[in-house]
């Protein structure tokens, strides 16, 4: 025989969690679904239930979801990291970013380089001189190949 419970809808995941009756103005129910228990597992862990039933109590109703969203995210982040937490995470991604954008510089100015390198010998005449309709080559061939390697340039000049 079914009891009358099992016609209800299921206990929000804070109330699961808690052992305690959902009642129909629970304040977690719409931020803690009965999918998600190791959501509200983590942020009661971090801060409480108590406290975060504060927090929700003091916000306003639109600003709530995103409140929970950040409690949710902070808490995943201290049981990752318990001394940093997110802010950890954001100093490592802040560490990448700027090795990425060295990276991206120095690429930058290889490229630079190599385009000033090409520019330079499609100008560059091979040293010859059409005076008295005579060539001379002052020592380099005019098929000569050019090594465009950053690194080589500084045997070049």
């Amino acid at each position: 025989m079914a009891s009358s419970s099992s016609y209800s809808n299921p206990p929000c995941a804070a109330c699961k969690f808690l052992r305690r009756k959902c009642l129909p103005g629970c304040i977690f129910a719409p931020y803690f679904p009965p999918e998600e228990p190791q959501k509200f597992a983590n942020v009661h862990k971090i801060f409480g239930a108590s406290n975060v039933s504060k927090l929700l109590n003091e916000i306003q109703a639109h600003q709530r979801e995103d409140a929970v969203n950040s409690l949710a995210y902070e808490a995943e982040a201290r049981m990752k990291d318990p001394v940093y937490g997110c802010v950890g995470a954001i100093s490592v991604l802040q560490r990448q970013v700027l090795r990425l954008q060295k990276e991206l510089d120095a690429t930058n100015a290889d490229l630079m380089r190599y385009a000033s390198n090409q520019q330079s010998n499609n100008n560059y005449n091979y040293g010859t001189s059409h005076d008295d309709h005579h060539q001379t080559n002052y020592g380099f061939s005019p098929n000569t190949t050019w090594n465009n390697n950053p690194e080589a340039d500084d045997d070049i000049q």
